[in-house]
């Protein structure tokens, strides 16, 4: 598995691209920002067939019309979070951008759903906090998770956004991000990567 990071947008953003090195598909996490660097980078892969959101903030969801038309892939989030998507208040674009956006998916998933895209094996857990309907992305055979704006290295997501709520935010952790194994390596949406057993250990917010 190669997992290239690309920051950028006025938060900033992390965005990946996830490449499957045995048969180069690939998937990209999160187009949260338009830049030529992600396209760039983008072009140069043999073959991309998934773009996978966490959520439905504009910070996270910005360049996915134009990546969705240039490469013709399908995006995917969970179904929950259509709501947050069509909704310019909840998707941020009101009150960040002044003029509000609306944006769409082509797979809506379900708490649970396992599914494959870019060429791997991908459990999709509903994680409501940050936003109403979430998603993180766990990588089953490579042990990886992309935790978007729902834990961060020693950190968890703002829950003052529409949708948003404090204890919905610990309890998706818990209850589902650490019954994951320890050694799974954790990319989150912002700042930098870490584990789920370190932030067992560290996290001060979730106790």
């Amino acid at each position: 598995m190669q997992i290239q990071e690309i920051t950028g947008g006025m938060l900033p953003t992390n965005c990946f691209i996830v490449t499957d090195e045995e048969t180069g598909i690939s998937a990209v996490i999160d187009p949260g920002f338009i830049s030529d660097e992600l396209f760039d980078r983008i072009k140069e892969l043999k073959k991309v067939d998934a773009i996978l959101l966490t959520h439905g903030h504009f910070d996270h969801v910005l360049a996915l019309d134009e990546v969705r038309e240039r490469f013709n892939v399908k995006a995917y989030i969970g179904n929950t979070e259509k709501a947050v998507l069509e909704d310019p208040e909840a998707n941020l674009t009101s009150g960040f951008m002044g003029e509000g956006r609306t944006f769409s998916a082509d797979v809506y998933l379900k708490d649970g759903e396992e599914f494959e895209a870019g060429g791997f094996r991908i459990k999709a857990f509903e994680v409501p906090g940050h936003t109403i309907g979430g998603m993180c992305y766990y990588f089953m055979d490579e042990g990886v998770l992309f935790s978007g704006d729902t834990l961060f290295c020693e950190s968890v997501g703002r829950s003052d956004f529409k949708g948003g709520s404090t204890f919905a935010l610990i309890a998706s952790i818990k209850e589902k991000l650490y019954t994951l194994p320890d050694d799974v390596k954790v990319y989150p949406g912002h700042s930098e990567a870490t584990t789920i057993g370190h932030e067992k250990k560290y996290n001060p917010f979730v106790r």
